[in-house]
């Protein structure tokens, strides 16, 4: 089965076709990084605007890769949430238009559930049952998975998720859009012992997280050593007190779902102190952990036709009506039947 999947739920253009035998055949990606850098930040409107510009000549692109026709698809995946709702629109409108077109079968899928899977494009996949911690822009989720569509979350966040709090700490030191990425890269040359910042409910006694309070401790650090030469401390200092919350909360996960598999997905789980951290962590308890090649770490369309192959396998059903959901809990995600 040829599958072809479509990811516009925030500021980057994603397709890919997944075949259920030959495995990932194709894939393209435009980022709207420049185009955001500007404003500091995803202005929506523009978001939405060039999902509309990039969808179809990635498409093109991703076709000629895989020496395909659009007669050769067998299905279309497309991200139906959580995002930007304009955004949303502009992929699933596009999948669904096609299906119509093409008629073959359409399946909106959880932007969440792309990344929990997309480990599973690697060489050496991780076999279920596993917990997974997903840490990205807007979320930060502990998860029990035991198979495809059967999530139990175990944690959440409860106000800043890992890449907001990255980005907002970047914005504080003065760093340029993405933060994120500057201030791992800052945080390089930087000495992490120097400072001392919170570790924010790294002894709650439960799977949760918030970083709303380690970035106000950046912001009073930051006002006392307005020196920048002192920024790559302190940058430091911000990437060891998530990373330690991040891995303690992951080996507890670990231990109260007697599981030995760990599995790191979304944007921050890129971070190279992050891998070096969990790898350590876990190479203690005898357990391991797995995390997507580096390309598939951002949002794109392999986790989203890889995830609707996986769903069409398993007995998923396709989609109904025309609709977006920015907001979904990825809790409430039901299994194939």
């Amino acid at each position: 089965m040829l599958v072809l999947g479509i990811e516009s739920s925030c500021d980057e253009s994603g397709v890919a076709l997944f075949d259920t035998e030959s495995g990932l055949l194709g894939h393209a990606l435009h980022s709207q990084i420049a185009m955001h850098a500007e404003y500091g930040g995803v202005v929506p409107e523009l978001a939405s605007r060039d999902h509309i510009r990039r969808v179809l000549p990635l498409t093109r692109q991703v076709l000629t890769t895989a020496q395909c026709q659009l007669s050769d698809i067998d299905a279309i995946a497309y991200t139906e949430g959580p995002g930007l709702a304009g955004a949303l629109l502009v992929g699933t409108g596009f999948a669904h238009g096609l299906g119509v077109a093409l008629n073959i079968p359409v399946l909106g899928i959880h932007h969440l559930e792309g990344h929990l899977l997309s480990p599973l494009l690697s060489a050496e996949p991780p076999e279920f049952p596993f917990v997974a911690l997903l840490v990205s822009g807007g979320h930060s989720q502990l998860m029990h998975v035991t198979g495809v569509g059967e999530y139990t979350t175990l944690g959440d966040t409860l106000d800043d998720a890992a890449g907001e709090a990255f980005d907002k700490t970047a914005q504080l030191l003065g760093l340029p859009y993405p933060g994120g990425a500057a201030l791992s890269k800052l945080a390089e040359s930087g000495d992490p012992q120097r400072f001392r910042l919170p570790r924010p409910m790294l002894h709650s006694g439960d799977l949760n997280f918030s970083f709303s309070g380690l970035k106000t401790a950046v912001l009073t650090l930051s006002q006392k050593h307005p020196q920048t030469e002192d920024y790559a401390d302190i940058a430091a200092a911000f990437q060891l007190a998530m990373t330690d919350v991040l891995s303690s909360k992951s080996l507890a996960a670990l231990k109260a779902t007697r599981s030995k598999r760990l599995v790191v997905a979304g944007g921050v789980g890129a971070n190279k102190q992050l891998r070096l951290a969990l790898n350590n962590a876990v190479k203690k308890i005898g357990a391991k952990v797995y995390f997507p090649e580096m390309e598939f770490c951002t949002d794109n369309g392999a986790m989203i036709a890889f995830a609707g192959a996986m769903r069409l396998k398993h007995g998923g059903k396709t989609a109904g009506a025309f609709t977006v959901r920015p907001r979904w809990d990825l809790a409430t995600v039901a299994a194939p039947q």
